[in-house]
């Protein structure tokens, strides 16, 4: 028994000797991995590479002499390369210039003398599409009596269904404008072409990029290049290192007056029109420097949990929120069972106000 034990003791020893080997060879595979991966990077070349992994994994198959066996021996090389992969993106993401660095401020947007970011959160409300002067008049005197500063309303309509009302288009940017100035207010609206760029400049304070469009790379390289604040909404499907991403494009052409919104991701639930994603906004303050808002009214789609999601997602430091409001929701040409009509709206203003102070 004695034999057995000093034996069991030499092969652990052994073990621990094969164990450091692995541990030095692995290192050394992402140090060249890593530098794979920049080469990739100046040549505009995806990390992953399905042939490549095939081929190497094909060599292994090939080399391999046992007592592993063959499948075991693939798990294993497979999960290697997978980490490699991975430890490519973090080599990318450390280069981003909307990288939170250690000596990093919040960035802090003033539009006229309101303030998107740093120490108190902003209210951002309106229709979802602006369908007459009378009804953006009614709905916003109202939001603006209760401290709303910054008036949201669709002129351009992104829609499932051709058929559905596409918004006023020029018409409903100069009512937004017209509206705003009379109550003080400054505009956000939505852009959904490259070539309405130029029309809505002259009308929008903030423009914003729905979540049909983070991924329109070539809208997020012209908006670089204005001097417009941009409010860029995740994508549906979209992971938070393709949200960075895409706020990535707007701030390398030099704009880096960038407002993320967290509007929800789709998943398999059907309680809510999206879920919302509440821990991306903790992840988003601590990768980056930029603000984030929250919009509870695209993310779970209905009127009657709007108060304890609104408070959370300011409880865990979003710069703000975004809500959809209509003087009369059942008149509304879109979103009429989301927009909370002007006394929901006061209800929800006065119970956040209990807990947060607002810019």
């Amino acid at each position: 028994m004695e034999n057995e034990v000093k034996e069991l003791l030499v092969l652990r020893e052994q073990m621990s000797q094969v164990n450091e080997k692995i541990m030095t060879q692995l290192n050394q595979f992402i140090e060249i991995s890593n530098q794979i991966g920049k080469m990739k990077d100046k040549l505009g070349l995806p990390h992953f590479d399905p042939q490549r992994e095939f081929e190497m994994l094909k060599e292994v198959e090939q080399k391999n002499k046992g007592p592993m066996p063959q499948d075991m021996m693939k798990r294993v090389f497979k999960e290697i390369f997978q980490a490699s992969v991975e430890e490519m993106g973090v080599e990318t993401r450390r280069k981003l210039k909307v990288n939170r660095l250690p000596t990093s401020q919040d960035l802090v947007i003033d539009i006229n003398g309101i303030k998107i970011g740093g120490k108190n959160p902003i209210i951002i409300s309106g229709p979802c599409s602006v369908e007459s002067y009378e009804q953006l008049s009614n709905t916003a005197k109202k939001l603006r009596k209760m401290g709303i500063r910054i008036l949201r309303g669709g002129a351009f309509k992104p829609r499932t269904s051709p058929y559905s009302f596409q918004g006023l288009e020029e018409e409903g940017l100069k009512i937004l404008k017209t509206i705003a100035d009379e109550l003080d207010m400054i505009v956000v609206t939505e852009i959904l072409n490259v070539v309405d760029i130029p029309l809505i400049l002259k009308y929008a304070d903030i423009i914003q990029v729905g979540t049909r469009n983070m991924y329109n790379y070539s809208l997020l390289k012209e908006l670089g290049k204005i001097d417009k604040p941009v409010l860029l909404k995740r994508g549906f499907m979209a992971t938070l290192d393709e949200f960075i991403l895409a706020a990535e494009y707007i701030y390398l052409g030099g704009n880096h007056q960038i407002i993320l919104c967290e509007r929800g991701i789709r998943t398999f639930e059907t309680q809510t029109r999206n879920t919302l994603d509440i821990s991306s906004i903790p992840i988003i303050k601590k990768e980056t420097h930029l603000p984030i808002v929250v919009d509870i009214s695209h993310s779970v789609g209905r009127k009657d949990i709007i108060k304890p999601i609104a408070r959370a997602a300011l409880a865990v430091g979003s710069d703000g929120i975004i809500f959809e409001s209509h003087y009369n929701p059942s008149l509304a040409l879109s979103d009429s069972s989301q927009q909370l009509d002007l006394d929901e709206a006061e209800e929800l203003i006065n119970y956040l106000k209990k807990y947060f102070i607002f810019s």
